[in-house]
């Protein structure tokens, strides 16, 4: 309904703000750790959106960043996280460090989340790698770049790439985002996040 709000920052407490645009005030649900990141009461602010509707009630997730968008969409996509759980987890854990986790079969660091236990953890890894696998196939017939050989012998990189493709990048955008960094004193989790910060540009 919405692909994001942008307006002044009216209220700003636990669990959500509220955003005036065009003489509105939208109510938006958002992880402690995204309201922290806004700006002063009375400053414009933009939130990318995600807007539930239910028989009973409508309500509006935001988030700062696409990838967090795209993280929380995945969290309701596993078998018994809720709305609410995915908030809390996006609390706990950026998107760069979920998308390790999860191609790394990390079930420490998952069931570290509030509301994941072991057995959620490993239905969140299993969930989202097999929805990985599909993306995966559906991209194997586009056009590979420049790095096409850098990433078959580079195991940090092909990680990365598949971290990136969970957030929902396809592979071209992936390639031109990743075909400039110097990967040799990087973490794949490193990788990733110079990879968010080029495909935001």
């Amino acid at each position: 309904m919405f692909a994001y709000i942008k307006g002044s920052l009216e209220v700003k407490t636990k669990g959500y703000i509220v955003i005036e645009a065009n003489g509105i005030g939208y109510k938006i649900f958002m992880s402690e750790t995204a309201i922290e990141k806004l700006g002063e009461i009375g400053s414009i602010t933009k939130v990318h959106t995600y807007v539930r509707v239910r028989e009973d009630d409508v309500s509006i997730f935001g988030f700062n960043t696409n990838e967090e968008l795209r993280m929380f969409e995945l969290l309701l996509s596993v078998s018994g996280i809720g709305a609410k759980s995915a908030i809390s987890i996006l609390s706990n854990i950026s998107p760069s460090s979920f998308v390790v986790a999860v191609i790394s079969n990390d079930v420490g660091t998952l069931k570290k989340l509030p509301g994941i236990g072991v057995k959620s953890a490993q239905r969140v890894i299993l969930e989202l790698k097999d929805k990985l696998k599909t993306e995966e196939a559906i991209s194997s017939n586009e056009s590979m770049g420049e790095i096409k050989d850098v990433l078959q012998d580079n195991d940090k990189m092909s990680e990365a790439v598949s971290a990136l493709q969970v957030l929902g990048y396809s592979r071209k955008e992936i390639e031109k985002a990743l075909e400039k960094i110097d990967t040799k004193e990087l973490t794949v989790e490193d990788i990733i996040r110079k990879g968010l910060s080029n495909l935001a540009r």
